[in-house]
C-alpha cells in the first residue's frame, strides 16, 4: 500500500515563494507517477502538475513558469516550488500517485493548506 506524506504548506504573502514536500513509502518510487492538485473552496479540484517516472513534467495554464515540479527517486520524494505566488494559488494542495501502468491517480494523501495573503 502506498502512503503519501506531505509536507511544507502554510501561509505566504503575495509573491512569496513555498515548496511542498511528497515522501512516498510502500511501493517502489521509481515505478510511481506524482502529482499535485489543489481545490480552493467553491471549486472543483484541479491539476497543478505532474511529473512521470522518466521525469518528464506538465503544469496547469495558470502555474506554468511559477511553479517547478521535481522528483528525487534515491529520496523518495517528489516536491513542488512555487514561486511568484498569488492570492489565488490559495488552496488545499494534494499530492497523488500512479503507478506508470494505471490510468488515473489513486494514491492521495490529507491534502496541506496553503494561504496566499498579505
Amino acid at each position: 500500500q502506498v502512503q503519501l506524506v506531505q509536507s511544507g504548506g502554510g501561509l505566504v504573502q503575495p509573491g512569496g515563494s513555498l515548496r511542498l514536500s511528497c515522501a512516498v513509502s510502500g511501493s517502489a518510487f521509481n515505478i510511481l507517477v506524482l502529482g499535485w492538485y489543489r481545490q480552493a473552496p467553491g471549486h472543483e479540484r484541479e491539476l497543478v502538475a505532474t511529473i512521470s517516472t522518466a521525469g518528464n513534467t506538465n503544469y496547469a495554464d495558470s502555474v506554468k513558469g511559477r511553479f517547478t515540479i521535481s522528483r528525487d527517486n534515491a529520496k523518495k520524494t517528489g516536491y513542488l516550488q512555487m514561486n511568484s505566488l498569488k492570492p489565488e494559488d490559495t488552496a488545499v494542495y494534494y499530492c497523488t500517485a500512479r503507478s506508470l501502468f494505471a490510468s488515473n491517480f489513486n494514491y492521495w494523501d490529507q491534502g496541506t493548506q496553503v494561504t496566499v495573503s498579505s
